[in-house]
């Protein structure tokens, strides 16, 4: 349907580049996902779980940690909690995640990298709270070697035999109830600030569209 299609195509298709691309996710890693009741976090969880990987995903409430267990996530971490980067080791046997997917930007940056095993990925894909400051490089060789990537989907969908591809991919682990879409709102073009105003207090989870 048109619905589905909307719901799915912009967040599918960052979840696919950020599981397939920014990091080629392997069977065992172990990843860490941000916001991951979200529109892209929900696509991603499902994805990397797909793809062999065992989720720990970041969340602000139960609801939406249960929502995130549903949907991929082995275990859950809460957004506020002070421990996250200890608990994030636990998990991990004390080595620490292989990836990390962060939508949240200037305030996590720091602690995400924190998360990482040596020579780990730190994929920052959004701005929820800013854009990530200049920091030293030599933040990332005390921290085991690592690796930084800010990447936007536009650059992997550059050629239309990408899109497609791409898309193909999406659509077809859809089809195969591979992955669910959580279409979860539908609001009147017209009611477009609050729909903004929902997405900013983070009282959205899943996908949200707008109707003309």
């Amino acid at each position: 349907s048109n619905e589905l299609a909307a719901a799915s195509m912009l967040k599918g298709l960052t979840a696919w580049y950020l599981a397939n691309k920014s990091y080629p996710i392997k069977i065992g890693d172990d990843v860490l996902i941000y916001a991951a009741a979200g529109g892209v976090g929900l696509f991603l969880s499902q994805w990397a779980k797909h793809l062999g990987a065992s989720v720990i995903g970041v969340v602000s409430t139960s609801e939406k940690a249960d929502l995130a267990q549903l949907n991929g996530c082995a275990e859950i971490l809460y957004a506020d909690d002070k421990k996250l980067v200890e608990k994030t080791r636990e998990f991990t046997d004390g080595k620490g995640v292989a990836a990390v997917y962060d939508s949240v930007g200037k305030e996590t940056f720091y602690q995400s990298l924190d998360c990482l095993r040596s020579h780990g990925v730190m994929v920052s894909y959004g701005n929820a709270t800013g854009a990530v400051e200049p920091f030293p490089v030599l933040e990332l060789a005390s921290r085991g070697s690592l690796f930084v990537t800010r990447p936007v989907l536009s650059d992997f969908i550059r050629e239309r035999q990408d899109l497609i591809e791409a898309a193909d991919q999406l659509f077809t682990l859809i089809s195969k109830k591979v992955i669910r879409v959580h279409l979860n709102t539908i609001m009147p073009l017209a009611d477009v600030a609050e729909a903004h105003f929902n997405l900013e207090s983070r009282s959205t989870t899943g996908s949200t569209i707008l109707k003309p």
